[in-house]
């Protein structure tokens, strides 16, 4: 039975990723990782009443990305559930979104929650294993905002967490002044666009790193999600007018990055599974990135 772990995986695209898993893949159980344990249980219950082959092969796993102890409590948690036996794969799916809080708020959960779960968790992973990270088609947009030496750092495959973690410190002294973002050749400062700019970059970090695993990022598409609805809303039109997909057709990508054949690792794909660039954006459905 592989094991594959989902963080933020209560609702939207987590859950589908694991109503998916759950679906398509038999041989596979999953840890649902939820920050909220009343939610995360109402969740598996919905996956499990679905279906009668469900019902042992989902765990609630208590878990907040924003939180040391939570994250290590709850890779204790899965340690003693796997027993002698390693995991499969990782999905960092948790985020928080435009409106969710300040700048050192959205990069402690959409950046330092992946660096945490992954420092967590990787001991557990099966030589072989899968990482993917959802992050966002708004990384590539940010960096294509940024100067040619900023562009340079963000795509930097020898980039390190310390290179990273520096970055993060840089922009949170500068939060709130977009002249300052600018004259640094940082677009307009965005924190969710930043923070997955920089997600995209610590997926560069540990495919080097851990080069027994598979790892690579990925972004779902424009999804109707927690994230997204507010813009539908605040504009008075509905989420298909605004070209949202549902939560599942955004889970695609991240089943084919867990259980396809991907081209190797340390790659940012498209919601289509195309390799996308990391500094400009890709349309679905347009030629497949072929570049280092």
């Amino acid at each position: 039975m592989r094991r594959v772990l989902v963080t933020g995986a209560n609702k939207g695209i987590g859950f589908a990723i694991v109503e998916r898993i759950l679906e398509e893949a038999e041989d596979t159980f999953v840890f649902l990782g939820s920050r909220d344990r009343d939610r995360g249980e109402a969740a598996a219950g919905k996956l499990q009443s679905a279906a009668a082959d469900r019902t042992d092969r989902v765990q609630v796993v208590e878990l907040d990305v924003s939180s040391d102890e939570s994250v290590d409590r709850a890779a204790e948690v899965v340690r003693e559930a796997c027993g002698g036996d390693r995991l499969y794969g990782i999905v960092n799916n948790a985020g928080i979104g435009l409106g969710a809080g300040d700048l050192n708020s959205v990069l402690d959960v959409n950046t330092r929650g992946m660096q945490r779960v992954c420092n967590a968790f990787i001991p557990l992973l099966a030589d072989g294993g899968r990482i993917v990270n959802i992050t966002s088609a708004a990384g590539p947009n940010f960096v294509a905002t940024c100067s040619r030496e900023q562009q340079a750092f963000l795509i930097r495959p020898d980039v390190t967490w310390n290179d990273i973690e520096a970055m993060m410190n840089e922009c949170v002294a500068l939060s709130g002044d977009a002249d300052a973002f600018a004259s640094r050749g940082l677009g307009d400062g965005s924190p969710y666009g930043l923070s997955k700019a920089l997600a995209n970059a610590y997926t560069l970090h540990l495919a080097r790193e851990y080069p027994q695993f598979v790892i690579n990022a990925c972004t779902p598409g424009f999804i109707a999600t927690d994230l997204t609805l507010p813009l539908a809303g605040g504009r008075g039109r509905s989420p298909e007018d605004m070209g949202m997909k549902p939560p599942r057709e955004g889970a695609a990508v991240a089943i084919f990055l867990l259980f396809g054949a991907p081209e190797g690792t340390g790659h940012y794909y498209g919601s289509d599974a195309k390799r996308s660039p990391l500094d400009r954006y890709r349309s679905p459905g347009s030629p497949p990135y072929t570049g280092d």
